[in-house]
Order: structure tokens, then C-alpha cells, then sequence
């Protein structure tokens, strides 16, 4: 380890068997592979403590330098959500109509999506996820932040994680372009739009498309 100046702390990760590392490994899994994006929500209150830690789950994931950059807009104001929603439906009405090329619209079929989106309003929340792009400084300044994309990438990836643990739904929503987001919700400068999740419990008796995912031997390559 290079000689640095900061502070460092022991760290004490759990100490499991190898048969525990095992189950662990296969109970998460079987966890995560029971994940599935919910478009049908039921307006059920989910309470903003749970949307709190969900949020302090997303922020404990790696970030280059430790720069942590990201902001989680955390919305459940009706007037606020509809406002999302139109803007929105207008963007993927456009979508929809003419800007996803025939083999886009294609893909997307056998998912039954369209340019309507009242889950944007259903949902007791929408959390949107902002990158920084750079802080500032209070003198004004501008500081870089590095690996934005990646680090705020990991972070949804925590943040969906968590979401179905806790027993709830979400989607990754992106309407294309995405500034709208920015105006409606008076973001700085240095913030731009990543990724939109709704979340909340899922509708009675709601459907999801009959998918199956990649097998293992088709999303790995092995060097032993």
C-alpha cells in the first residue's frame, strides 16, 4: 500500500466457513433471479424511512476517488409526479413515433411497452438518480469527479438490489431526453439526469412478460 497522510481503520469483514460463503452466495442469487421490472404498481404508502435507507443502501456502493457522485431526488408529491408524467409521455410519445428505429421497436415487443407511463403517478415514489458531473466548491470552483457513469451505474445497481430486499418493485425508466427532469426539479448545473425508478409495492394479480434470462455458460468466460 503506498504511504498516504489520511487515516485508515481496520476493517473486519464477516468471517464465514466455506459452505456458509457458499449458501450465501446461492441464497442471493435465487434472491435476485426472483427479481423482475414491474410496470403495474399499487398505490400502497411505502414510508419515506424505508425510502431512506434504500437511498443509504445506493450510497455505500464504490465511486472513483470516493468522490460519490450522484444525488437521489426522492419524490412523492401528486402534483409533482403528474408533472414528471407528462413530460415524460411526451418525450416517448416522440419515441414511440418516429425516433426508435423499426428493429428497436421490434426488441422492445414481446414487453408490451408503449408511450404511456401511469406508473409514473401510481408509484408512491419515483426516486431519480442524478450524476455530478464535478462538485463545486464553495468558493465556487469546479472540482472533478471521475468514473461518473460507472460509479453512479453501481450505485442503481445497489439501489435495485436493495428495492427487492426490502420486498418492493421498480423499473428503470429513462424517457429520452431526460432534461426535463433537471428543470422540474431545479437541479444545478453540475447534475445531469441518469436514471428514473419508480417504487412501491407491486399491483394485485399484475403480469410480467414470460422471459428467461442468459444462461451461465452464455454471460461468462472462465481462466483457471
Amino acid at each position: 500500500m503506498a504511504i498516504t497522510s489520511f487515516p485508515f481503520i481496520p476493517y473486519h469483514p464477516a468471517k464465514l466457513s466455506e459452505a456458509e460463503t457458499q449458501d450465501k452466495a446461492a441464497a442471493y442469487y435465487k434472491l435476485m433471479d426472483s427479481r423482475r421490472s414491474v410496470r403495474e404498481f399499487s398505490d400502497k404508502r411505502v414510508s419515506r424511512e424505508v425510502i431512506e435507507n434504500l437511498i443509504l443502501t445506493a450510497s455505500t456502493a464504490p465511486s472513483g476517488a470516493h468522490k460519490q457522485p450522484w444525488t437521489f431526488c426522492a419524490i412523492s408529491a401528486t402534483a409533482l409526479k403528474k408533472q414528471i408524467r407528462e413530460a415524460a409521455e411526451k418525450e416517448e410519445f416522440e419515441s414511440y413515433n418516429g425516433r426508435m428505429t423499426p428493429e428497436w421497436l421490434e426488441d422492445l415487443a414481446p414487453l408490451g411497452t408503449d408511450w404511456q407511463k401511469p406508473f409514473l403517478e401510481v408509484a408512491p415514489w419515483l426516486i431519480i438518480v442524478f450524476k455530478k458531473i464535478y462538485d463545486v466548491k464553495e468558493d465556487g470552483s469546479k472540482r472533478n469527479n471521475y468514473y461518473v457513469s460507472e460509479s453512479v451505474g453501481i450505485a442503481c445497481g445497489f439501489l435495485i438490489s436493495a428495492i427487492h430486499q426490502a420486498g418492493l418493485v421498480t423499473l428503470t425508466h429513462t424517457p429520452s431526453p431526460m432534461n426535463f427532469l433537471t428543470k422540474l426539479l431545479n437541479r444545478p448545473a453540475n447534475e445531469r439526469p441518469y436514471l428514473l425508478l419508480p417504487v412501491g409495492y407491486a399491483a394485485d394479480n399484475v403480469l410480467v412478460p414470460d422471459l428467461e434470462r442468459k444462461p451461465l455458460q452464455e454471460v461468462s468466460e472462465w481462466y483457471e
